[in-house]
């Protein structure tokens, strides 16, 4: 699995201006809400049920890394955004360091493989402190999708 599998092009942002973990999760569904992933008639369940995984643990998992995400049952496919904060954002991590770079995801409720596939395959992206580096200093959105849409090259041939 690739993350541009998942990924939506258009649900990307190097500047995210939310302070707070209830406010980021809100302004990265809003980007997939905006890029079309799906109806904004979903936007409040869907937030629920994202924190409401929160509430469980936090998904920040250290390394400047947190990776929002949740099931649904309207949505018909595995979608994700991601989204860099410059300030960081106290996001209740592991290593109680604040969370940089965000990717959110939602995924159908029957549709356990892909989403636990999706959740690794970023870990394993993000483990690199050069990729993190490079994403978190991207210029703008198109930057950071190149650098995903490089490493999904590179790894494919691993």
């Amino acid at each position: 699995m690739k993350i541009s599998d998942f990924l939506c092009a258009k649900a990307i942002s190097c500047d995210l201006k939310s302070t707070t973990k209830a406010d980021v999760i809100a302004e990265l569904l809003d980007l997939l809400i905006s890029a079309g992933s799906f109806e904004k008639k979903h936007r409040k369940k869907v937030l629920e049920i994202l924190m409401a995984r929160e509430a469980l643990g936090s998904t920040a998992i250290g390394q400047g890394i947190a990776i929002p995400h949740g099931k649904y049952e309207n949505i018909k496919k595995l979608v994700g955004c991601l989204g860099v904060s410059k300030q960081g954002i106290n996001f209740d991590s592991l290593d109680g360091e604040p969370a940089y770079i965000f990717f959110l995801l939602v995924a159908p409720v029957d549709s356990a493989g892909p989403h636990l596939k999706a959740l690794a395959r970023i870990s394993r992206l993000l483990k690199d402190k050069y990729i993190r580096d490079s994403i978190k200093m991207a210029k703008d959105d198109k930057s950071i999708l190149a650098i995903i849409q490089q490493e999904d090259g590179r790894l494919a041939k691993l």
